[in-house]
């Protein structure tokens, strides 16, 4: 059996009607698809030479054999495409309840991922670790994170205060650029354990780079295995032909939903507890890679879906509502899996009462994809776009395989919207005024932008 399937049959007009692509327009695309498809394979991208590193994936695995071993806490300090790719993988191939579990059922050291700076929240971390058995992993890979680097200045301070300034070394792994940056030289100085990022990968797409492959690794998930699930998918995109490439398809009708059909928005919802933060780490990738204001000409183009995230069954009971009846700007990625890795059977009772009675005798793995094909049909019914990714079970090779999938999908549509995926000018900006404002030397003008930006004017605020 196949361990992944990309079925659009209800994105297309004979489904959905006048919301849909048809065919014709799909076939119109062609030699723009073909462009796209040859433009990426010329470019020797940096995400894609990650899948065949077995000299850093074997790094990674011996580091992490040895972190495992002599601590119990792992703690991944990190923000965006240095957080959001750990969470996913932990959620999807540990058990639901990893941090709670007792060795040897957990695999590994509890793993936390801090990915914000909010005080109440590093105050409540610290007080449920002891320092002498937690390791942090300090990830950025420019060095000059504000988040990160604040949140290495905290805990090292800690370390340092509890242990000693030589011991609190071993209590550090820093992953960054392997020669840039000023964090690079405080590893170089300090003997710190590190990992390199290559220079050619972004944030958003390093979940497979010695990001995300650490503290996978750390707590006994299979790294190899992930990385060939994405090589997998990495033959698959070798072809131009759209019924080939389920990536390339991805791109091509995600594309024409937006610029042809105005749905703007694009909604994944796993019906999998163990999928939900896939979705999570996919809003990064599809938003900052897409969301340009210039195309490559220079001209004003305003491109982009907004990526937003929904759980099935959960939010069947929240916003299903809006989806199914409120406007049609929306197209909805639903994940689903046919294989579960437990089966939970509801008992039989209450024979008497109809609205329990049949649900006796089926499993909750029944019941849920039950749910999802039943809300599928819903909204084609009502004429909105939808199509699924299908895996088979979730397990390191398969998950590989969606990341992989994903992110060329994100790369291919960059090219059909002729812009640059892989840059975040907009970011950049808003990282440069705080930057003034915390007193950054060379951000001084930024600082004074903020402060002539004027202050609120109090008639457009109200207080209670």
């Amino acid at each position: 059996m196949q361990n992944l399937r990309y079925d659009f049959n209800n994105l297309m007009a004979e489904r959905v009607g006048e919301h849909g692509v048809s065919d014709a327009q799909l076939q119109a695309l062609g030699p723009k698809v073909e462009a796209a498809a040859s433009a990426i394979e010329n470019v020797p991208l940096g995400f894609r030479k990650l899948l065949f590193n077995t000299k850093l994936a074997d790094e990674v695995a011996a580091l992490a054999q040895k972190l495992n071993k002599r601590f119990d806490n792992f703690v991944v300090l990190g923000i965006g495409g240095s957080a959001l790719g750990n969470i996913a993988l932990q959620s999807a191939l540990n058990h639901p309840e990893y941090n709670l579990l007792e060795r040897p059922r957990r695999r590994g050291p509890r793993l936390f991922v801090l990915d914000n700076v909010d005080p109440n929240q590093i105050t409540g971390l610290s007080d449920v670790l002891d320092l002498d058995k937690t390791v942090f992993n300090v990830i950025t890979k420019s060095g000059g994170t504000a988040e990160t680097l604040s949140e290495f200045l905290v805990f090292r301070d800690a370390l340092i205060r509890k242990l000693g300034e030589k011991q609190h070394v071993e209590h550090i792994v820093i992953t960054t650029d392997p020669e840039k940056g000023e964090l690079r030289e405080i590893v170089k100085k300090h003997s710190y354990a590190s990992l390199p990022i290559p220079p050619d990968v972004g944030g958003r797409f390093s979940v497979l780079s010695a990001v995300g492959l650490l503290s996978a690794a750390v707590t006994g998930i299979d790294i190899h295995r992930l990385l060939a699930g994405a090589a997998d998918m990495d033959a698959a995109c070798k072809s131009k032909k759209l019924w080939e490439n389920p990536a390339l398809t991805g791109a091509a009708l995600h594309y024409l939903m937006d610029k042809a059909k105005g749905k703007n928005i694009q909604v994944m919802m796993p019906y999998s507890h163990g999928l939900r933060d896939v979705a999570d780490w996919f809003r990064q990738l599809w938003a900052e890679s897409l969301g340009k204001q210039m195309d490559r000409a220079g001209k004003m183009a305003r491109t982009g879906q907004t990526p937003e995230k929904a759980l099935g069954v959960t939010d069947q009971h929240s916003v299903m509502q809006l989806y199914i009846e409120g406007p049609y700007d929306k197209v909805i990625t639903f994940l689903t899996v046919d294989e579960f890795g437990s089966t939970v059977t509801i008992p039989h009772a209450f024979p008497e009462y109809d609205t329990v009675k049949y649900l006796g005798g089926h499993t909750m793995g029944e019941l849920l994809n039950a749910e999802q094909k039943a809300t599928e049909l819903a909204l084609t019914k009502c004429g909105k776009p939808n199509c699924a990714i299908r895996v088979r079970k979730v397990d390191e090779k398969t998950v590989g395989t969606l990341i992989y999938l994903l992110e060329m999908q994100t790369a291919y549509a960059g090219e059909l919207y002729n812009i640059n995926a892989f840059d975040q000018p907009g970011v950049e900006l808003g990282k440069n005024f705080a930057y003034g404002l915390m007193g950054r030397k060379g951000y001084e003008a930024k600082r004074l932008e903020v402060e002539d930006a004027g202050k609120p004017n109090p008639k457009w605020v109200v207080s209670v």
